[in-house]
């Protein structure tokens, strides 16, 4: 019979070359803790947002790290070229966020909410949020933790983008 810790060690092993090798091979830009993205102006139902834009790979890895806080009338826009099943990782976030995925047409096909930002390398492995069932995805809309309830975002609501 296999016990809990012959089962740990294995697994806890797995999560430290993982993340090790995570952080190894991120791309230098994304390492440094200042960073300038394009802006652009969206609206999510009537609520205008002032958003970061991070449309290339090495600005999706880095997005909000290390950045100590999100207005509300503020948010990152992640643009990837074509609809995908997207995973967000919150390593070396500062605060919780809410994300808000959107297909093609502006339409949400997920929200999830309070998404906790991991600490540690050994984290990396569930610190993921992907939106539910594998829907794709063309956008993803970071926000602060309590902007979804605070706006009443639903699955009805309707991304605008007004200037990338």
């Amino acid at each position: 019979m296999t016990t809990k810790l012959q089962v740990l060690i294995p697994i806890t092993i797995a999560a430290i070359i993982v993340g090790t090798v995570g952080i190894m091979t991120m791309p230098t830009d994304i390492k440094l803790e200042s960073a300038e993205f394009p802006r652009g102006t969206i609206k999510v139902d009537n609520i205008v947002l002032d958003v970061q834009i991070a449309d290339t790979p090495p600005s999706q890895q880095r997005g909000l790290m290390f950045q100590d806080e999100l207005p509300y009338d503020q948010g990152m826009l992640f643009v990837f070229d074509e609809m995908q099943i997207i995973s967000m990782w919150m390593l070396n976030m500062q605060f919780p966020l809410d994300l808000i995925w959107f297909d093609s047409d502006g339409n949400v096909v997920h929200i999830e909410k309070n998404v906790q930002p991991c600490k540690s390398a050994l984290e990396t492995v569930t610190c993921t949020a992907q939106n539910a069932a594998g829907q794709e995805a063309k956008y993803v809309l970071e926000v602060t933790a309590g902007f979804v309830d605070e706006f009443t975002i639903t699955k009805d609501s309707k991304l605008e983008i007004i200037s990338i």
